[in-house]
This record gives structure tokens, C-alpha cells and sequence, in this order.
């Protein structure tokens, strides 16, 4: 969600998107952040990778390079401050407008991420043929969330609000539906967990 959301900053100067959704993506990275630093400092003890060690390397982390799975709170920080000070050097250099070729790429590329933060989630339901662990007040959020930011995207006018936006909120909006259909199906684990202490009861 960091990542997504300092692309998006910098998408603005190309695209001059609606000035709402530029605030929105600051106050994101300030939550991001501060959240980021809670989870931090408060996760349990277990054995990351070192950043850029080849895949493979240190005992089945599937992420490459052990992307975001790093063991220094450093390197988290440094990601992001190299990010920044990336996209800060191409914008000096390239001038984004309106049409050029790195507008659109940041731009899309970053509400791209964005939109497919719950795939992650649906994955793991589906493996897990449960909701076990997902709260039904954070889908529910995201659900109201969803249908302001739609309300919002289409409500306003066009040139405010380009239509990578709404196509990306329209594909994520069908994710948080898919998660909720999942919620329904499979439930939240409860009821497994309850036929389970019924069956060791009797036996």
C-alpha cells in the first residue's frame, strides 16, 4: 500500500488528478507508516532473508529476493527512501505531461497494486476453504468503502478523476465482493472449530 500510494503522488503532476485523491494518498502514507513501525516493533521473532539473495537461497522463501520479509526494520525504511528519491530523479529528468509514456506507466502501474492488495486474501480462503482470521468488520469496511469511492470516481467529472482510477477502484470493488462471497460460503472458521470440539467431545 506504501508503494502504491507514493506512485500515486507521483502521478499527480502528470495527470492532475482531482486534488481529494492527492491528499488521500499523503494521509495513506502517513498511516502506512506509522503502522508499518507498529508491526515492526511488535513482531514475533522469526528468521527473514537479507534483501537481493537469490531466490532460493536461506530455506524456502518464495519471495524474490525476500521482498518485504526482511529480518532489519533498515531496510524497510531504505526501500522506501530509495523509491522516493527514484521517481524524484526520473520526474527532474523527464518532465511527465499529461501524455507522456511515464505518466501513465506510474500511474497505472501504482493504482494497479493497489487493486490487487485482496488478491493475496482470496488466495489464502480459497487454499484454506475458510475466512478463519478475517474480520467481518474489516470486509464490511472495505465493502462501504468501495461503493463511496465509486460513488465518488463517477460522480465527479471526468477530467478530475481518470479512468485508470475507476477501472482499477471497479476491479478492487469486485475483489472485496469476491471476499464477501467467500465470507458467505466458507464462513469465519468458527463453525469448524465448534463441529471439531463436538466430535472429540463424543469420542
Amino acid at each position: 500500500m506504501l508503494t502504491a500510494s507514493i506512485l500515486k503522488i507521483f502521478y499527480w503532476p502528470g495527470a492532475r488528478y482531482d486534488a481529494a485523491l492527492l491528499v488521500q494518498a499523503f494521509i495513506m502514507v502517513g498511516v502506512q507508516a506509522v503502522l508499518l513501525k507498529v508491526a515492526l516493533d511488535n513482531r514475533p521473532v522469526w528468521r527473514g532473508e537479507e534483501p537481493f539473495r537469490a531466490v532460493g537461497e536461506g530455506g524456502g522463501n518464495k519471495r524474490p529476493w525476500g521482498f518485504w520479509r526482511w529480518r532489519k526494520q533498515r531496510l524497510y525504511w531504505e526501500y522506501l527512501l530509495l523509491l522516493t528519491l527514484l521517481l524524484l530523479a526520473l520526474h527532474t529528468f523527464l518532465r511527465p505531461t499529461p501524455s507522456s509514456a511515464y505518466t501513465l506507466i506510474i500511474g497505472h502501474l501504482g493504482l494497479a497494486i493497489e487493486a490487487i492488495l485482496p488478491l493475496p486474501q482470496i488466495l489464502a480462503n480459497h487454499r484454506a476453504r475458510s475466512c478463519k482470521g478475517f474480520r467481518l468488520s474489516v470486509l464490511a469496511n472495505w465493502l462501504v468503502g468501495d461503493a463511496m469511492k465509486m460513488l465518488f470516481f463517477f460522480a465527479s467529472d471526468g477530467d478530475k478523476v481518470p479512468w485508470p482510477f475507476k477501472l482499477c477502484g471497479i476491479f478492487q470493488a469486485c475483489c472485496d465482493a469476491g471476499l464477501g462471497f467467500q465470507y458467505w460460503i466458507y464462513g469465519d472458521g468458527k463453525r469448524e472449530e465448534k463441529s471439531s470440539g463436538e466430535g472429540e467431545r463424543l469420542a
